[in-house]
């Protein structure tokens, strides 16, 4: 099958491609790299480097490579920087969404998998919330995932696409970037891995389900690719792709600390670890947010394989080569 990634240079995006290509389909990326890289992809996949706000240039990119399907993961994803500047989060995330959903339809696209948000669309959950939860978003960031959503059910009953939402948890993992606001566990290995203090939000009580970045990449393969129950054009399914566990900031910057600890002794590097800073708490952060996957399960048969200890594990290792090369 021919795939076209949105975002596919990115952290969660180049993960999908990886995951496409070992299943043996052929992939095309668009990527602005105003976060991702081109180190992150295979030179073999084609990359147009386009904003996905040009609805002119998207078109011409799927005129070119003329996909069966589309997964779109290329998103304005900073919460706190959807409070600065809403207008740019709309224009990335609605408008940008608009333009891939009008050029998969000119196109002929069958499928079309969106990466939504569990992690923002429920609003403050001390329980993992099913799909059935109301929507009760509290940042730009999550209103324009909701409304994104809404977008894809009326393109995919007005013109029989079959579409899937995969509403994400906090997703971490090797590539994350660790220069913007989003991405905790990236930022924190970069600063301690670099002798530097992490720095907490507020009171660091804040609780998140952390799925890490391959098995949501499994999750976007099995939605692109495989039959699935219910899943039939003129068609919206929303699922959660999350863990179902807690963990809050500070125990986040816990594991994360003794993680670095270890592999900069394997490295013979016995130093004192800076204790953590306390910085304000962020305008829109929720105090609590879970989900339940228990639906993914049934109909894209994925479940997490990676506990957040071992991904953790992965993600140092994989920050602390990338230091030295």
């Amino acid at each position: 099958m021919k795939i076209l990634v949105t975002g596919g240079a990115g952290f969660i995006g180049s993960h999908v491609v990886d995951g496409l290509l070992a299943a043996g389909h052929h992939v095309a990326v668009i990527d602005d790299l105003s976060s991702g890289s081109r180190d992150n992809l295979p030179a073999t996949v084609p990359l147009h480097i386009v904003d996905i706000v040009d609805g002119q240039a998207v078109r011409g990119v799927f005129e070119r490579e003329r996909p069966e399907a589309v997964c779109h993961q290329a998103a304005q994803m900073s919460v706190s920087r959807s409070v600065r500047e809403p207008l740019f989060d709309a224009q990335v995330n609605c408008i940008g969404l608009i333009n891939v959903l009008d050029a998969a339809v000119a196109t002929g696209c069958a499928r079309f998998v969106f990466a939504s948000s569990g992690g923002v669309l429920y609003g403050d959950v001390t329980v993992p919330a099913p799909e059935t939860t109301p929507a009760n978003p509290v940042s730009p960031y999550g209103i324009t995932k909701w409304v994104g959503e809404r977008y894809l059910e009326f393109y995919a009953k007005e013109h029989g696409l079959a579409a899937v939402a995969l509403r994400y948890s906090n997703v971490y993992g090797p590539r994350q970037n660790p220069h913007g606001e989003a991405g905790v566990v990236a930022i924190f290995c970069k600063k301690l891995l670099a002798g530097e203090p992490a720095t907490i939000n507020g009171d660091g009580r804040y609780v998140r389900d952390y799925v890490f970045g391959p098995d949501v990449a499994a999750a976007n393969v099995a939605a692109l690719t495989h039959t699935l129950p219910g899943v039939v054009p003129k068609s919206l399914t929303s699922l959660n792709i999350g863990t179902g566990v807690g963990v809050d900031v500070n125990e986040l910057e816990a594991v994360v600390r003794g993680e670095v600890s270890r592999v900069l002794a394997e490295r013979g590097r016995l130093a004192h670890l800076p204790d953590p800073v306390h910085g304000p708490a962020r305008p829109g952060d929720l105090r609590s947010n879970l989900i339940s996957a228990a639906r993914a399960g049934e109909v894209l048969g994925w479940r997490p394989t990676v506990a957040f200890p071992a991904g953790v594990a992965r993600t140092v290792a994989w920050f602390a080569a990338a230091k030295t090369r």
